[in-house]
């Protein structure tokens, strides 16, 4: 009898789980899909990557440990998403009707996106990797620096750091201003 308890607990307890995990996908979802865009510049590939979080958080929702950091969590998992695609990307090479494709449809989820930040795109593939995590999430999607160090599991002071070295790699890209025009 007392194991039937048990089950019954464990079994709610996984039934909560699961509509948190529906809960905050859905109430974040504008800010994952701007992470994903902001990482992919590709509306396609970031809807294809909110998908893939979307599965992986699924199936790794036992894991969990704090509910209440669900939301870094879930960025977490986006950003290793995004890596994914981009390295898969090195290999392959898009072709010229899905590049003209990506041009001539915007899409209103990626309304934030404004002429500068894509033209930042390229510049920041330039910065080291663990720089343009935290760019990305400060000035691409807003977060905060606690934000970024709860989805990153760094220390606040590390991701200040971060910060501060990645914008003066990017300042020493942009003094060529062919770059940057």
């Amino acid at each position: 009898m007392g194991s039937h308890v048990e089950m019954k607990k464990v079994s709610m307890g996984q039934a909560g789980l699961e509509t948190d995990v529906y809960d905050a996908i859905m109430e974040h979802r504008e800010t994952l899909l701007n992470i994903a865009y902001s990482y992919l510049r590709n509306r396609h590939d970031a809807l294809e990557a909110l998908q893939e979080m979307t599965c992986r958080a699924w199936v790794k929702r036992s894991t969990l440990k704090d509910g209440r950091a669900l939301k870094a969590w879930l960025i977490r998992i986006l950003i290793y998403v995004c890596i994914d695609e981009q390295r898969r990307r090195k290999r392959a090479v898009p072709t010229v009707d899905e590049q003209l494709e990506e041009i001539s449809q915007p899409h209103d989820a990626f309304k934030a996106f404004n002429h500068d930040k894509v033209a930042m795109g390229p510049l920041l593939e330039k910065v080291k990797p663990k720089y343009r995590h935290v760019l990305i999430l400060k000035y691409y999607n807003d977060l905060t620096l606690t934000e970024i160090a709860e989805v990153l599991g760094k220390p606040e002071g590390t991701v200040k750091t971060w910060q501060h070295k990645g914008l003066g790699q990017l300042r020493k890209w942009m003094k060529n201003r062919r770059d940057w025009e």
